[in-house]
């Protein structure tokens, strides 16, 4: 290889201060005349080395987020632990990674992405509240109000159900992601009245410098575009796990559901055994023995719903007389309720209940609606509702063992956290 000359190679440490720095930089690096060949290739060296330094990559980043989200050292997104009994996994066809889950995270508490920079998606899915509202119905932009209560959140990756929204009308998450986004009601990109659509909403988001950077860092270029923000907004959503329960602590020590957690009192336990064992009937429909088969539609032990489930007998939206006989969908029974038994949010589609013993007074005698052509089949008994007959004691240990199933750490982990500096 042929030796290159000293004097070209300070040309080119020259010519690079010339591309980067001021005429007043160069003339302070070159003024002494009295500097030998040796000393102004150390100087020039040196001069090239801070201004590495000063040109930060994230530093519109550290200005919107401080310390809440540093690309050189993401918090961990990609492998957090689950429990051995936890089979269910369906982010396959979009793995869960560091970097598109923290820029999921800026998206989904980003106010920007409604017309009026007031809503966000964390605005009704509250940390605080399990990723769930505690209002019937959330605010949207302008007044505007959802047409259904806020699901909670909870362990969407370890669900047999992929399909969103309670009327499962969104056939993916990531397509889920941005229909809030584009709903007039929402987040207002809806492109009536006036108002932007989705292309608007990436105009927008191009020219914001923290969006430059993260994008840069996630895809090695800053084009904003909508597949990339369900990607990303998908992983940080399912990212969201509960597995530090009472129920968790329990089951880790026995062979399956049906065994006797040691760590449950008699009531908890009294309490499982009920949910999980199915009812028996007579030929009026009225249970005669066995428990309230809750398990049947709602599988432990993640407590998804059952995707084959239809209506479950609640057919009215909130505030409304409009018949809705297609919610069929359900969150994960998980974190239903804190620790100390306080509900995170109202119970159904229609916020119709604020107690789980309301629930399961629904359950105990499902009221028939000739117009409710989809109630699931499990809830009619010879061609009436289900009666489950539940004694106070049997609805209150039912009540205990599904406190158990609240977790911790999912109200105050900083990774599913706002990001934002708040001022």
């Amino acid at each position: 290889m042929k030796k290159i000359s000293q004097p070209f190679y300070l040309s080119i440490l020259m010519i690079g201060l010339l591309a980067s720095c001021s005429k007043k930089d160069i003339s302070t690096t070159l003024v002494s005349s009295n500097l030998t060949t040796s000393d102004t290739a150390i100087v020039a060296a040196d001069k090239l080395a801070t201004l590495a330094v000063v040109v930060d990559p994230y530093a519109a980043i550290k200005l919107s987020f401080g310390n809440n989200i540093d690309p050189r050292n993401l918090l961990n997104y990609a492998n957090q632990a689950k429990p051995a009994y936890i089979l269910k996994d369906n982010s396959r066809n979009n793995p869960i990674t560091n970097s598109k889950a923290t820029l999921g995270r800026v998206l989904f508490y980003d106010k920007n992405l409604s017309t009026n920079n007031t809503i966000s998606c964390g605005s009704c899915h509250k940390q605080n509240l399990a990723f769930s509202d505690i209002a019937p119905v959330s605010d949207g932009v302008e007044g505007g109000k959802t047409v259904r209560h806020s699901m909670r959140l909870i362990n969407s990756r370890f669900a047999r159900e992929t399909k969103f929204f309670w009327n499962e009308r969104a056939l993916t998450l990531e397509l889920q992601t941005t229909m809030p986004i584009q709903d007039h009601l929402e987040m207002g990109f809806s492109g009536l009245s006036g108002r932007g659509n989705m292309i608007s909403l990436l105009a927008k988001l191009s020219k914001i410098n923290y969006y430059k950077e993260l994008f840069r860092f996630v895809y090695g270029d800053t084009t904003v575009t909508e597949a990339r923000m369900q990607e990303s907004l998908a992983q940080f959503v399912r990212s969201i796990q509960s597995f530090d329960s009472k129920y968790d602590a329990g089951r880790t020590l026995v062979r399956n559901e049906n065994d006797a957690f040691p760590n449950f009192t008699a009531v908890e336990n009294t309490g499982k055994n009920l949910y999980m064992t199915p009812p028996v009937f007579n030929a009026a429909g009225l249970r005669v023995t066995g428990g309230a088969g809750c398990n049947g539609c709602h599988n432990a032990p993640e407590f998804d719903i059952d995707p084959n489930s239809r209506n479950n007998g609640i057919i009215g939206l909130f505030g409304s007389t409009t018949i809705e006989v297609n919610d069929t969908r359900a969150p994960s029974l998980r974190d239903l309720t804190k620790k100390d038994g306080s509900i995170n949010s109202p119970m159904m589609h229609n916020a119709a209940f604020n107690s789980l013993r309301g629930v399961l007074g629904h359950y105990n005698n499902i009221p028939l609606n000739n117009r409710n052509n989809n109630l699931d089949a499990r809830l009619r008994i010879a061609n009436t509702g289900q009666r489950l007959n539940l004694t106070p004691t049997e609805t209150d240990a039912i009540v205990a063992f599904m406190n158990t199933l609240a977790g911790t750490n999912v109200y105050v982990d900083r990774k599913w956290g706002n990001p934002f500096l708040i001022p």
